[in-house]
């Protein structure tokens, strides 16, 4: 994410535009299953072949809100991404403005508004100042979740201040007192968890399982991870994801910060191949990647 939203000085470019002439009535019937689980996620008669596709893409984070589990279930996670050609999702100046289009921005205020909680990394947060709300779309704003175990943030991030959403300041319980000092007065949460740092090896990176079953204690069934792409890439690494939106923008960055990485087998058989599904986002291009499918996790992680 970027600082502010791209603006569209064409009126014709803009994405809505594109969307069947059905798809509004779609969404609402979406939203209504998001508040509703037992509400049927989709129309009461057949819909057009566009707004079907992208039924079949929104329809797995509602189906996630009617799987059996209690509040100490994991959480249903997507992650969404976006990065060039050749891997970066911003250059080696850490400008991202804008790696992915204005079609892609929208989906991603969809995802929002269909997930519970986004989460994004401190790092994602310090450098491109992100609202994580839903304002190009119809639908709620989700729980804001930074992820920052040491506490590095000064806590004068928007987010944490503007109390435009619900926002949890996510950290190991040791650096806890010294986020709620940083707040002050500001309308977000600090969510202090035991363990989350190893405090013989703090450089292993947080334990996001252990981060994950905080949130779902909070009620957090259905999480979008939005970025950035060391989180995003982590929470691979460690299994946790159910679904990886991936999308990929026609652009060469070159020696870039990277995106997605995953250290991977050693041999091309074992690695990850999930079904997948392809749309267009206007000349983007999303890759809907079902982690847990045949041939994606083989466990789903405890």
């Amino acid at each position: 994410m970027a600082p502010s939203d791209p603006v569209v000085a064409d009126p014709a470019a803009d994405p809505a535009a594109d969307m069947p002439a059905d798809w509004a009535a779609l969404w609402e019937a979406l939203l209504r299953a998001r508040a509703v689980p037992s509400a049927a996620a989709g129309p009461a008669g057949p819909c057009s072949p566009a707004s079907a596709a992208w039924l079949e893409l929104y329809k797995p984070l509602l189906d996630a809100r009617q799987a059996p589990g209690g509040s100490d279930a994991r959480p249903w996670v997507l992650a969404q991404l976006g990065q060039s050609l050749d891997g970066c999702v911003a250059t080696s100046a850490g400008d991202s403005y804008f790696v992915t289009g204005a079609h892609s921005l929208l989906h991603l205020h969809r995802l929002r508004a269909l997930c519970d909680a986004v989460l994004v990394g401190a790092g994602t947060v310090a450098v491109d100042n992100p609202q994580l709300t839903t304002r190009r779309v119809p639908g709620p704003h989700p729980v804001r979740v930074v992820l920052d175990p040491a506490a590095r943030l000064d806590g004068s991030a928007r987010l944490l201040r503007d109390g435009a959403a619900p926002t949890l300041w996510l950290c190991d319980s040791r650096h806890a007192a010294a986020a709620r000092e940083r707040l002050a007065a500001a309308s977000a949460e600090v969510l202090a968890v035991d363990g989350l740092l190893d405090a013989a090896e703090p450089a292993r990176g947080p334990d996001l399982a252990r981060a994950f079953a905080a949130l779902a204690t909070r009620g957090l069934r259905v999480m979008l991870v939005e970025g950035g792409g060391v989180t995003v890439s982590r929470c691979l690494e460690a299994g946790l994801l159910d679904r990886l939106h991936l999308v990929i923008a026609p652009v060469i960055i070159g020696t870039g910060r990277r995106g997605l990485q995953h250290p991977g087998p050693a041999r091309m058989a074992d690695c990850l191949r999930p079904p997948t599904r392809r749309l267009a986002l206007g000349e983007d291009m999303l890759w809907d990647l079902d982690l847990r499918g045949p041939t994606g996790f083989a466990t789903t992680p405890g």
